[in-house]
């Protein structure tokens, strides 16, 4: 049988960076919310959870970088609301966001999780930051605090 490596809900002593997009902050906060409640629910404590404001989804990668490379974090949440409008903006902002998101994680090493909801309009925003389609701030924070700990499972062997 082979050995299966999980990593435990356990985010006890776990230190966790938030980095938030301003833009369409009527719903970025509501994400922020939803992953700061989620992680107390797993047990991480509020002065272990850093948070960092950016001006929008764009410049989440690299101040997600720059808070990972600090080596004071076991994970990064990146949550932003990239919303569909009438030009091509929607799509250079989604790519470059998602793709910057998830360099960060594979040069650093540090769990850098995506949490940018991208919606077709504001209805959409706000049923996916914590109305009937869930929070995708909390689901992030939930797979912050299990990566952090595969990871640490993998290192300590």
């Amino acid at each position: 049988m082979p050995q299966e490596i999980v990593g435990d809900m356990d985010g006890q002593g776990l230190r966790v960076a938030v980095v938030v997009a301003r833009f369409n902050e009527f719903v970025t906060r509501q994400l922020l919310n939803g992953a700061v409640e989620t992680l107390g629910r797993f047990g991480v404590r509020d002065e272990d959870i850093g948070v960092a404001w950016v001006p929008g989804s764009f410049e989440l990668p690299v101040v997600a970088k720059t808070l990972a490379q600090t080596q004071r974090y076991d994970s990064v949440i990146c949550l932003g609301a990239v919303i569909r409008g009438e030009t091509g903006h929607y799509d250079m902002v989604a790519g470059q966001s998602s793709g910057g998101i998830a360099s960060v994680g594979l040069e650093t090493g540090v769990p850098t999780i995506f949490g940018v909801l991208t919606a077709d309009n504001m209805d959409q925003a706000i049923n996916r930051a914590g109305g009937k389609s869930g929070n995708i701030g909390s689901n992030a924070a939930v797979a912050a605090v299990e990566t952090a700990r595969l990871i640490q499972s993998i290192k300590t062997g």
